[in-house]
């Protein structure tokens, strides 16, 4: 399934390169394998980068980009075709398939391209490149440039400057076209999916694990290759650990499970939480948690719109919650100094959410010039404020201690407000309850 045209990819890569200086070069490596242990690997995952400039899916490959080359800008070094090996491992694309599949202007072998690369890097003024993130491909490049210098005294000329290319690429990425918005909206669907399953599988005496694998057979069946990152299903007090991932420990009755988990698309990710009763009633306290931070996310819905800043989402849910807490009677004090002195931290340690796209922490700067960064359209975030009281907090009741609870959706900036791509879950206390309900009287 095509699901980011050809045209699309060609059209980044027209978009970068008239963006980078006369007379320059830009190398960009494809992800390596990963050896999960001694001869095992893992699921092959491209490069974010490589992907958005190619979409060619194989590892052992490098783009080279050179504006104005007249026998064609895109070059890609790939594999070979290989009988034997592709007997054992799978297609590959080979050279051919390089031009003819994935529009490359010319396509060499890998094996070639310590003869071929610094012939192609020669006489130009500035290098581009992914520096820092990758140290062994740096080293080739080095050498490369080494193999130039080398030739010094013939003429050849070694480039002047080297440049990280993050911070052109990562700022394209940031805006997402009509096609990466239906992509994204496709792989929040099948999550939206997922969790609605796991509610309706919950039940005290099961396990953590039990609601990932309701998770894991949705995304599969979807058409997911893998979640987009490691899947956080945290019942009780584990809901306060912001990052846990054991989840082996049993669902009990009376306790909150949070799930956080979300699956990929064709390298674009989703990011959901929701968190609901375990035998689908909410306690007076937990709804009370529940209710308040469901109240801080539509207050952060109505702060993304084009002309708002990132920040301004996140202010909207410190101030909603830090006066909750303080109705709730867990501070106390002027709900202005509280904020001032950050006081919430205690209950709302993380911040209101991040960009999302092909990462599923996707890059793009936050602030630009020192001042927090304005919303555009085509931009892509999560919004998931949340409320944890510790287990082991004194300061409140005890009726309090141990709830956690994060609400998260994804959305896309519009040109009136925000798209959410995942209000396929339900969200309010009643649909929750009610989906939970009808789930145990339709149980064998």
């Amino acid at each position: 399934m095509i699901r980011i045209p050809k045209a699309e990819y060609a059209r980044r890569r027209k978009a970068l390169m008239a963006q980078m200086e006369p007379n320059s070069i830009a190398i960009l490596p494809a992800a390596a394998v990963a050896i999960r242990n001694r001869d095992v690997e893992h699921v092959y995952r491209q490069d974010s980068d490589f992907q958005y400039l190619s979409g060619f899916p194989e590892p052992e490959a490098v783009i080279v980009l050179i504006p104005g080359r007249e026998y064609g800008e895109y070059v890609l070094f790939c594999r070979e075709r290989n009988a034997e090996r592709e007997l054992w491992d799978g297609l590959r694309a080979g050279q051919d398939g390089a031009v003819a599949e994935y529009g490359a202007d010319d396509a060499f072998p890998i094996t070639d391209i310590d003869d071929i690369l610094p012939g192609l890097i020669e006489g130009r003024d500035r290098v581009y490149s992914s520096m820092g993130s990758n140290p062994e491909f740096d080293r080739h490049v080095m050498e490369w440039i080494n193999v130039i210098r080398s030739k010094a005294h013939l003429g050849a000329q070694p480039p002047k400057e080297f440049v990280a290319l993050d911070h052109l690429l990562h700022d394209m990425r940031l805006y997402k076209s009509a096609a990466e918005v239906k992509v994204m909206r496709e792989a929040a669907q099948i999550s939206a999916h997922a969790h609605v399953r796991a509610m309706q599988a919950s039940r005290a005496g099961l396990y953590e694990f039990s609601l990932e694998a309701e998770l894991d057979y949705a995304f599969r069946k979807g058409g997911a290759k893998m979640p987009a990152y490691g899947s956080i299903v945290a019942s009780g007090r584990n809901a306060c650990i912001l990052h846990y991932q054991q989840n082996d420990a049993p669902l009990k009755d009376g306790d909150l499970v949070l799930i956080d988990a979300g699956c990929e698309i064709d390298c674009y990710a989703s990011d959901i939480t929701r968190t609901f009763p375990v035998s689908g009633r909410f306690s007076a306290e937990q709804k009370a948690i529940y209710e308040l931070v469901l109240k801080s996310q539509e207050a952060a819905f109505a702060a993304i719109k084009p002309g708002n800043h990132w920040n301004q989402a996140h202010e909207a849910t410190v101030q909603v919650i830090t006066a909750g807490l303080v109705e709730l009677g867990l501070l106390q004090g002027e709900v202005s100094e509280l904020i001032a002195s950050e006081a919430y931290k205690a209950f709302y340690m993380h911040r209101a959410g991040h960009w999302l796209g092909m990462d599923v922490h996707d890059v793009g700067e936050y602030k630009v010039g020192g001042e927090w960064r304005v919303l555009e359209v085509g931009m892509a975030l999560t919004v998931e404020p949340g409320i944890y009281v510790s287990p082991d907090n004194q300061s409140v009741a005890k009726k309090w201690r141990g709830i956690g609870v994060r609400i998260e959706d994804d959305v896309v900036v519009t040109k009136k407000g925000c798209e959410i791509l995942t209000a396929g879950v339900p969200k309010t206390v009643a649909d929750i309850e009610a989906l939970m309900a009808v789930a145990r009287t339709e149980a064998p």
